[in-house]
């Protein structure tokens, strides 16, 4: 009968040191992108959108109210040629008048046992409008004041030694007129894309079906396992 020898004093401490060297290269990549996501948050706020795109990694994309944006181009597109042309007329930076919060709330991140990727799903609760002073704001926004609430569901990777947003998956749960409320703001649905790149200049790579806003509840599946059953959900 073979015995198994027991760890000597030296390797049951290597053992402990090699166990806390990963918890902690964990915690800090949690930490990190978690970071990541609220800078992400931050320039968005200020309409740096040229920033935003310097977030993403380089195969990164964005799926966005039922349109997939693919790479370096797709990602540009819909932050430099669709955000930022309508909303600050090309200008990178906010303009007076023009409010754009985007508080970043509940995030869950989890990190990958290397800590060399990871994934998050963080809600997003929006104010948004136009100040009376700034009329020539006017009609580059769908209300004059509004509400979002949506949820992130998002990936992250390190290149070339730094966290990046590989895939930024953005839904966009409802959206409420300020005066109307969400009970009576109409869906949105004229945001919804039907046609790709380059027939829409601005559009998608590729569509991505069943998308709708409020008052439909989809649920937008969650990265991670139920934490006591260990079901995914389904």
């Amino acid at each position: 009968m073979s015995t198994t020898e027991a760890p000597t004093e030296l390797e049951q401490l290597q053992r402990t040191v090699d166990e806390l060297a990963r918890r902690l290269a964990v915690t800090e990549a949690r930490h990190e992108v978690r970071t990541l996501h609220h800078k992400y948050g931050y320039y968005l706020d200020k309409c740096l959108y040229q920033e935003v795109v310097d977030l993403f990694a380089r195969d990164g994309e964005v799926v966005f109210i039922g349109g997939r944006y693919r790479g370096r181009a797709g990602v540009e597109r819909l932050y430099l040629q669709r955000f930022r042309e309508r909303f600050t007329r090309g200008h990178n930076g906010p303009l007076p008048g023009f409010l754009l919060d985007h508080p970043m709330l509940q995030d869950v991140v989890t990190v990958a046992p290397d800590a060399r990727s990871a994934k998050a799903r963080i809600r997003a609760l929006m104010q948004a409008g136009v100040h009376h002073s700034a009329p020539e704001l006017a009609g580059r926004t769908s209300f004059e004041q509004w509400w979002e609430g949506g949820v992130y569901e998002n990936s992250y990777v390190v290149e070339d030694g730094v966290w990046k947003i590989q895939k930024l998956h953005y839904h966009p749960f409802w959206h409420a007129d300020y005066d109307k409320g969400w009970a009576r703001t109409e869906p949105m649905n004229h945001l919804i894309p039907t046609t790709t790149f380059p027939d829409d200049p601005t559009g998608p790579d590729e569509l991505v079906p069943d998308f709708a806003f409020f008052p439909a509840t989809d649920v937008v599946p969650f990265h991670y396992p139920h934490p006591v059953t260990g079901r995914p959900w389904a």
